[in-house]
Order: C-alpha cells, then sequence, then structure tokens
C-alpha cells in the first residue's frame, strides 16, 4: 500500500486519485469498498482508508467493522456445509448466504475423479461471481489457467478468525524489507509450516505439531488484535516460542 485517502460512501473518485500502475499493460482491479459504473465512472460504497497496491493496480476501501461481502476473485476458506447432486454448499462466513462450489469445479475435476468432500470440509477457493441478487460461485482453480494454483481440500491443520483487514495484508505478502508484516517471517525462522489466507477473515494453519500450530494462530491473532508494529511482533514471536 502505497497511499492512503479517507472516504465516505458515495463518493466518485477522481482520475487524479487513481493508481498510476508501474505496468501500464495490467488493467485497473477494483477490490471491495468500490463500484463501477460504465464507462469510467467509480464510485465508494464503504468508508475507510483508499488503499492503492501500484504493482498489481489495484484499488480497495479498507474496512475492518462489519461482514464480509464476497467479491469476484477473492480467495476464500470455506466450510463444506452439505452436498446437492451438481453442487457442495459451502459457508464463507456465518452472515452469508451459503457459496455454490459446483462438483467439477477443480482442477482436471471429472464425475469419477471429483473429490468426496464431506460436511465441515475446508477448501481454499476462489470467488468465481457474486451478487446481492444471487448465492456466490466458488471454484478450486483459476478459470485463466485451468490449475489448481494451492486451492482445493484443507487435509489437518486449524483455522484462525482475523479481521478483514489483516486479511488483506497477509495476502499483499509483502516481505519485512517491503513494510509488510514481520510476524510470519519471524515464526518462519523458528520452525517450518503452512498456511492458507482467505479474502473472509480466516487463515488455516498446519505445522508439525499441534503447539506449533497453535503459535502460529496465537501470533497472527494479537498481531492483529493489538496492532503491533514489526519489532514488537519479533517480540511476540519469542515470548511464545519459549512456550513451546
Amino acid at each position: 500500500m502505497t497511499s492512503q485517502t479517507l472516504v465516505m460512501p458515495g463518493e466518485i473518485l477522481s482520475e487524479d486519485v487513481l493508481p498510476v500502475p508501474t505496468n501500464t499493460s495490467v488493467p485497473l482491479k477494483l477490490g471491495p469498498g468500490l463500484r463501477h459504473t460504465p464507462p469510467s465512472t467509480v464510485t465508494t460504497t464503504l468508508a475507510g482508508p483508499l488503499c492503492m497496491d501500484r504493482k498489481k493496480n489495484a484499488i480497495w476501501v479498507e474496512n475492518n467493522t462489519g461482514r464480509y461481502i464476497p467479491q469476484p476473485n477473492d480467495v476464500i476458506i470455506a466450510t463444506v456445509h452439505h452436498s446437492s447432486t451438481d453442487y457442495f454448499h459451502c459457508s464463507l462466513t456465518p452472515y452469508t448466504s451459503l457459496a455454490l462450489l459446483p462438483h467439477l469445479a477443480f482442477e482436471s475435476a471429472t464425475k469419477k475423479t471429483r473429490p468426496q468432500l464431506s460436511s465441515g470440509g475446508l477448501i481454499y477457493a476462489r470467488v468465481i461471481s457474486a451478487s446481492k441478487f444471487q448465492d456466490p460461485e466458488i471454484a478450486c482453480f483459476n478459470p485463466s489457467t485451468g490449475k489448481s494454483e494451492g486451492m482445493g481440500e484443507l487435509k489437518g491443520g486449524m483455522v484462525f478468525e482475523v479481521s478483514l483487514g489483516f486479511a488483506r495484508q497477509l495476502l499483499l505478502n509483502k516481505s519485512r524489507e517491503e513494510g509488510g508484516l514481520a510476524v510470519l517471517e519471524e515464526v518462519g525462522d523458528q520452525f517450518a509450516f503452512e498456511i492458507a489466507v482467505g479474502r473472509n477473515g480466516r487463515v488455516w494453519v498446519r505445522a508439525e505439531s499441534v503447539k506449533e500450530t497453535l503459535l502460529v494462530g496465537k501470533a497472527l491473532q494479537e498481531t492483529d488484535r493489538e496492532a503491533l508494529e514489526a519489532g514488537k511482533q519479533r517480540k511476540l514471536v519469542k515470548k511464545l516460542s519459549r512456550q513451546i
């Protein structure tokens, strides 16, 4: 995030506010809190800081309050609720309608090879379509490439809840040197673990032991809750590591 401006719902963004991309061939991507009205009007729908990523030519309104609203291209962690003839019905949050995951929405899936997901199972997926008039649809592959790119069933591990803003920070995947979160790199210096971050405020973690998995989750949640800066994130990880 290179700049921030506070906005209120209903504001029309002028062209000088929109990010200037480092690569002009990358189209402008609108994230949560923004609505596009053809041909070129961009209107805010949430109150909060206007955040930008010039490298990805992306812009969104950061908002840690309220419930998650599915947006196309969001990566999310969902819980399988039940299965019907053609779909898995999945919960994104307790407050949104169930999302539809087609049985064949997996890399190279056929009726014979598709995953057999049971109620309560976890999946890492991408929002394909979403609107207030219909249930969101999700898929466990990238429609552009047909590849899973890490999406699919999440086996083992634990899920931890974080704020929507913190989830987006994690998804930016910036290093300590780039001004990103230090907590994951600090934990990674201690032991190996796997992680999947959902834009819906869920983080899945799997490490070699339950204690290590819990350490990662606690470190993330406390960093989020206390808004810890990099130095305090390092101290937190060291303190938690002594408890293993």
